[in-house]
Order: C-alpha cells, then structure tokens, then sequence
C-alpha cells in the first residue's frame, strides 16, 4: 500500500498568496509594472547640433547685423499649433570676406540663435561645391525632387558661393535655385569669398542682381583665423 500526501488547499492558497504580494513589493510580482526612469526631452538645438558639422557645433553669433537679422526672422514667425513660432518670410544674408575670417561661424551662429530662441526651424545647409555635387544627373536620382526640396526649405544655408568651378549648367542650376528663394522670399544665409565684381563675374548678372535685392549684406574682415602662429617660449 502506498500513503499519499495531501496538503489543505487552503493552506496552498495562503502560501501563494503570500509569495505573489512579496514579489509585487519587490516589482517582479506577475502584476508590477516596470518603470523606467523619464527621458529628458531633446531640444530643437540639440537636434540641430546633431546635424551641424562638428566645428561649428558651439557656434554663436557676435556680429550686431547677423544678430539683428536673427531677431528680426524670429520676430516675424507665424505661431504653430504649439504656440512657438515657425519661420516665415524675410530678408536674407549676404556674408562676405576673406578666407578664415569667420563667415561660416556666423551663419551658423544664426541658425542655432533661432533655435535657442524657440523658432520652430525646417532648415538645410549645403556649400556650393556640394550643391553641384548632389545635383549632377546621375540614373536613379531624381535631382529635379532635390532641387525644389532645396529651394522650399524655410531656411538654406549656401556656403561659400562662387568658390567651386562654374559652367553654363552651374549656373542656371544656381540661377533656379536664387531666383524661387528670392520670388518666394524664403531666408537664406549665404557666406562668399568674392567681392561684388567677382561674385558678378562667377555667377551672371541674373544671379547677382537678385542678390542685391533680397540681402542685406554683412562685410567681414580681418586675418585669415585658421592661420595661427604658434605661440614661442
């Protein structure tokens, strides 16, 4: 014959019971839940600093016009669905000077004194060359797209215009790309190396008169920064 053990079930209930409200206390109950710690929200600066090379990432803007122009895009900024201001139409600016003397510094500058001014901002950034670069016909690509996606953005940044090597296609592709930001009033920083005979000569009248007319112009000067001397003793 063999004895079998039984237990109260009552008593099994209890245990378990007992077991599961341990568990819970300790918050790896079968009905805890887990939390975890809150995330700090990332700002629109902090986005942007994500995307804006690594030299300039700290930039700001110390130049009375650039930061004139940045107070006045922020003031004129149509209210969003979240009270914060978007970017709407207005001037542009014309940074000019010599190599090293800090004009993509300012351009950047403004762009995240807008942000950490609570501008809602849909910005891009692209250097001449680059511009070139990304808009050459190439199968599969659609440059066209790229092109009017550059020419309706809020906010573009061109670098160091009239710098890369021009030809009849450079230049009507620069032409269509001034000329809507210019009919449609959209901002643009535009940093340049030539003075206005020069930049005249590079990119057609076309181009230059249209410059004239929605920038205000921002003269740097000044010793080439990036060629300093080392400092002896």
């Amino acid at each position: 014959m063999t004895a079998t053990l039984t237990r109260d079930p009552h008593q099994v209930g209890r245990i378990a019971d007992r077991l599961g409200a341990i568990l819970t206390q300790r918050g790896i109950g079968p009905d805890a839940t887990a939390h975890e710690p809150p995330s700090e929200p990332v700002t629109a600066l902090e986005l942007a600093d994500a995307r804006i090379p690594a030299r300039y990432r700290r930039a700001l803007t110390d130049h009375p016009q650039v930061t004139a122009w940045v107070d006045e895009i922020a003031r004129a900024g149509r209210p969003g669905p979240a009270g914060a201001p978007g970017i709407s139409e207005g001037s542009s600016l014309l940074i000019a000077g010599p190599t090293g003397t800090g004009k993509t510094h300012q351009a950047y500058g403004a762009i995240r004194g807008l942000l950490a001014v609570g501008v809602r901002l849909r910005w891009e950034a692209v250097t001449a060359a680059d511009l070139h670069a990304r808009l050459r016909p190439r199968s599969g690509f659609d440059s066209e797209r790229e092109l009017q996606a550059l020419a309706k953005c809020p906010l573009l940044l061109l670098d160091d215009l009239g710098a890369a090597k021009t030809s009849e296609w450079t230049e009507e592709l620069t032409y269509r790309l001034i000329n809507h930001r210019y009919e449609h009033m959209r901002p643009t920083l535009i940093t340049t190396n030539l003075p206005t005979p020069e930049l005249r000569t590079a990119l057609g009248d076309r181009v230059a008169s249209r410059l004239a007319e929605m920038t205000e112009r921002v003269i740097l000067t000044g010793p080439d920064r990036r060629r300093r001397s080392t400092p002896t003793g």
